[in-house]
């Protein structure tokens, strides 16, 4: 079964979501970052170019030619490439087909209708018994 990790609190959503993800390939694991809306999938992708300072997070887009050596890859479908782990969710609904992987996680902002669809969503996986698992980013440095 999928287990879940809800991080909330985010001062900004998309550079957590860079930081995990990050976190991920240094334990050797693959990750789908969910962005069904283009501006964010624009932004996830030039954010991951950048971030850390000194460096990348090495990614390409789900259909991309170098999809499968590449450790982070963006879709805004329900592709599911092989031996990916985690899942990323950068949309505002759950993702489709987020029980295909091992682990899906969830960043939530501090805005207000971020937060009102992150707790629906948190609402759906615990009604169906997903382990969820929370980080308060404003009480640690996750």
């Amino acid at each position: 079964m999928t287990s879940i990790d809800f991080y909330f609190n985010a001062e900004d959503r998309l550079q957590v979501a860079c930081r995990l993800a990050g976190k991920a390939i240094k334990q050797n694991q693959r990750v789908l970052i969910y962005a069904p809306e283009p501006d964010t999938a624009s932004r996830i992708d030039k954010l991951l170019w950048t971030w850390p300072a000194i460096g990348f997070v090495p990614h390409c887009a789900v259909h991309s030619r170098l999809a499968a050596e590449t450790p982070v890859l963006i879709a805004s479908g329900d592709e599911t490439p092989p031996q990916c782990e985690v899942m990323l969710n950068l949309g505002a609904e759950c993702p489709p087909h987020f029980e295909r992987f091992a682990r899906l996680l969830e960043v939530i902002s501090q805005e207000p209708e971020d937060k009102e669809k992150g707790r629906s969503r948190f609402r759906f996986y615990r009604e169906r018994g997903y382990p969820i698992s929370n980080h308060d980013l404003a009480q640690s440095h996750e």
